[in-house]
């Protein structure tokens, strides 16, 4: 479990800071800041980038070096794994409080609000299931304070980053819970805490009756096969804007495949097929804790794909929420069944744009590995605003294209579309081109997060969830909304 963490921004020499551990972070050439200058140990500090030194001046006790690399090659990524580098150190050293100093000049701000997100995202940990004891280990120590060394009128920013750090810790627990815990009724109560505890925030649950009565057919379909209530999971966030930002989260709490198994060797990893769920739900959350003026509309369709009796089947025909008809030619691929009626209540709800994040296909673990999530779209300049948050968030997105080809292969034989072409061909492009039916014409980002919800293995995220897209969706939120980025 991580905690929550005290962070505050302070304007001293560092031989006034009160911090179990100091971390400074240098670039190649530049010169040790005092007291550090020919402190114990400071003769072997190196600035390459993540190069880490423990010196020991007089006081504070202990600093740790952390290397930027070349001044010139600075992106606010490599503070954020710097000072994760710095977060995981205090943790073996029993620190419960760290401090951070990053560099002077042009780059202080986007450092600053970095730092902060590295050692918060660094400090998570989920030992809720681990036996008494297990928490006395040196190396699951966590952090109980964070104090950034910078201009005090970084307070605000660094306090945002705060908020947002701590969200997406909050989704990769959601993420990292079993099945046996997560289910959809699990992820409508979080939904609902989140609308009980901001006056601004209001939610609706809808189960099984209620979406056969709607004609919600895709949903409706992938959860006959489970014992488990499917829930659509409705959450508004009124900030005030002029427009409404439609939020789409995959949430399957588990997927065995249905009728069309997966193989058994890596299935447990299926309970996080509700990473997009996660992010959304946890990013509506701290919206309302940042109070942007914007509107936020956020449909996250939530169920289990199992196998059963009652199971939809391959060859099936179902009818959509829009009315458009699809063949079941393979119930592992339901992730965009589930998505296609989420997204055209999204625009029956009045959404003037939508963004989608979902584990949807395998395929883009081949295409783009676990750096990027795969971006389609269908307008060019929603497409870049999304490009632009990922890029300040390093929660990266590589934009793949659509065309009229690719939609030929969505096409059903006995129905207007079919869910998995036997063609096997550009399987991401292809499950995009497929939810791209389903947004009535609104711009539309589909992020496919399949190779970016887990196991990236940066710094600040490890080999565990990652709890992608949280800090993205939020930046561009702030963007939409004309508040003041990172």
């Amino acid at each position: 479990m991580f905690a929550v963490l005290r962070v505050e921004v302070v304007d001293k020499p560092l031989s006034e800071v009160e911090s179990d551990l100091l971390a400074v972070l240098i670039f190649d050439g530049d010169e040790l800041p005092e007291p550090l200058t020919g402190a114990p140990g400071s003769e072997d500090a190196k600035a390459s980038y993540k190069k880490a030194t423990l010196v020991h001046p007089e006081k504070p006790r202990r600093a740790l070096l952390v290397g930027l690399g070349d001044r010139k090659d600075f992106v606010p990524e490599r503070a954020r794994v710097a000072a994760a580098i710095a977060g995981r150190r205090a943790a073996s050293m029993d620190a419960s409080s760290l401090a951070l100093k990053g560099p002077d000049g042009g780059e202080q701000a986007a450092a600053a609000t970095a730092m902060v997100e590295g050692a918060i995202l660094a400090s998570y940990r989920f030992d809720r299931f681990k036996g008494k004891g297990e928490e006395d280990d040196g190396d699951t120590k966590s952090l109980e304070e964070i104090t950034v060394i910078a201009d005090g009128g970084l307070a605000e920013a660094v306090e945002a980053a705060r908020i947002g750090a701590e969200a997406e810790n909050f989704a990769r627990e959601l993420q990292d819970l079993p099945s046996n815990v997560v289910t959809p009724s699990y992820l409508a109560g979080r939904a609902n805490a989140i609308a009980e505890e901001h006056e601004s925030v209001t939610c609706d649950v809808l189960g099984r009756e209620q979406l056969k009565e709607k004609g919600m057919g895709g949903l409706v379909a992938v959860s006959q096969g489970t014992a488990e209530e499917p829930q659509l999971i409705v959450l508004r966030y009124r900030g005030g804007g002029d427009q409404t930002l439609g939020l789409v989260g995959k949430g399957v709490t588990f997927d065995s495949g249905g009728i069309s198994i997966k193989p058994s060797a890596g299935m447990q990893e299926m309970k996080m097929d509700m990473s997009g769920a996660a992010a959304v739900l946890e990013t509506v959350s701290a919206l309302a804790k940042l109070e942007l003026p914007i509107d936020v509309l956020a449909v996250i369709p939530s169920t289990e794909n199992m196998p059963s009796g009652t199971a939809v089947k391959p060859g099936d025909i179902i009818t959509q929420l829009n009315g458009t008809t699809v063949e079941v030619n393979n119930t592992d691929a339901e992730g965009r069944l589930i998505l296609a009626d989420a997204l055209s209540y999204a625009v029956e709800l009045g959404a003037d744009r939508i963004i989608d994040l979902a584990t949807l296909t395998g395929a883009v673990l081949i295409a783009l590995g676990s750096t990027y999530a795969a971006l389609i779209s269908n307008e060019d300049a929603f497409a870049g605003q999304v490009e632009a948050a990922a890029e300040r968030t390093g929660e990266l997105a590589w934009r793949l294209p659509l065309h009229p080809e690719y939609k030929d292969l969505t096409k059903g034989t006995a129905a207007d579309l079919t869910n998995a072409s036997a063609k096997r061909k550009a399987g991401t492009i292809y499950a995009g081109s497929f939810l791209e039916e389903f947004v009535d014409g609104r711009p539309w980002v589909h992020l496919d997060i399949a190779g970016t919800a887990w196991d990236v293995g940066r710094e600040y995220v490890g080999k565990g969830p990652t709890g992608y897209g949280v800090r993205l969706l939020i930046d561009l939120a702030r963007s939409l909304s004309g508040s003041n980025g990172q």
